[in-house]
Order: structure tokens, then C-alpha cells, then sequence
């Protein structure tokens, strides 16, 4: 049997249909429905946009956002975190933040959940990176690890076998040094 891929669909046509649940990402005119969060997703998902958010929003220097659509290009994507520095966050007539942000994020973090694949994922990084997004993680809950996406560079993982390691963050979070230790101690009850 041979099985027929379905027809690419356009951006606008992606944005007018109804949201799923869990929601879907667009990317190359193909709809991808995204992972049901587990707990662990969900705990690092909340946890680290809180570390980020305490260490950046005082100072306005950036903003973390959970499951935000952003639209890149031709492309809709949602990552388990977006944080955007403060200049580029999307302000409407009323001085008030957006509800759509036509940009992409300059920091994304993707956080696998049981039986989501890399491939996908990666796909989604590599997406936003090519219109302008500075960094991507991808936190393997799994095998405590993460793989940092840069513009054009390698993809550098960082094990849990070292805890004391930095994960490297964008410029704009100088202020925060964390291991990938901290980061997985999230997770503690």
C-alpha cells in the first residue's frame, strides 16, 4: 500500500484553521501536532522560563514565554520556551504586549517528551535559527542531557556525566551561569 503525503498548505491557511490540543507547529507547509507534555516536560518547561525570567525581567533585559506561537517566515512554531530581549518584544497600539509575535524568538528551548522524536525537533530549531533566532536547546529529559543549536556552528551537547559543566546562553543572560547539574535539579520534588 502506498501511502500518499498530504498536500502543502499555506501560512495564512494554517493560521485560519481551529487550534488542536495539544497545539501544532507549521513548518514547510506541513502540520506537525506537538508531544502531550509528561511531567518532567512540564516541570523543566516551568521551572527554567521562572530561572530565566527572575534573572532577565527585573532589569528588562528579556522575557521567557511558555508554548507562544511565533511565526518564522513562512513558518509557525511553538517552543516550550521563547524568550525574546526586550527591543524585540512585540508591543501593540496600546503599549501592551502583542498577541501575535511575526518574529522568531532569539533564544529557543524544545524539551522531549516520552516518545518524541529528535529529528522533528531539530528540524524546528534549525527553522527559527534561519530567520534570526540566536540560540536553541533541546533538553533531553531522558538521558539528562542538551544539545545547544548556534546559527551555522555545530551542535554541542552537554552531558549530566559532567554536572558542573555551563550550558552556554546568549549574550543577553550574561547575568546567569548555570550547569546542566542545576538544570536537572529542577526536576527534584
Amino acid at each position: 500500500m502506498v501511502q500518499t503525503q498530504p498536500r502543502p498548505i499555506t501560512l495564512e491557511a494554517f493560521l485560519a484553521l481551529p487550534e488542536t490540543e495539544p497545539a501544532s507547529d507549521f513548518i514547510d507547509g506541513q502540520i506537525t501536532q506537538k508531544s502531550m507534555p509528561y511531567g518532567k516536560h512540564s516541570r523543566l518547561q516551568d521551572k527554567f522560563a521562572n530561572v530565566i525570567n527572575d534573572a532577565v525581567k527585573p532589569n528588562k533585559v528579556a522575557c521567557a514565554f511558555l508554548e507562544l506561537q511565533c511565526i518564522c517566515g513562512a513558518n509557525a512554531v511553538i517552543p516550550d520556551i521563547s524568550v525574546f530581549t526586550w527591543q524585540h518584544l512585540p508591543i501593540d497600539d496600546n503599549g501592551e504586549i502583542a498577541n501575535v509575535f511575526s518574529i522568531a524568538p532569539d533564544w529557543m528551548i524544545e524539551i522531549l517528551s516520552p516518545g518524541q522524536r529528535y529529528p522533528k525537533v531539530i528540524k524546528k530549531i534549525q527553522c527559527c535559527l534561519q530567520q534570526g533566532t540566536g540560540m536553541g536547546w533541546l533538553i533531553d529529559p531522558n538521558d539528562r542531557a542538551v544539545l545547544i543549536h548556534l546559527p551555522a556552528k555545530e551542535i554541542q551537547v552537554v552531558l549530566i556525566d559532567e554536572p558542573d559543566t555551563l550550558l552556554p546562553m546568549p549574550d543577553f543572560m550574561s547575568g546567569l551561569s548555570y550547569t546542566i547539574a542545576d538544570l536537572f535539579n529542577l526536576l527534584r520534588a
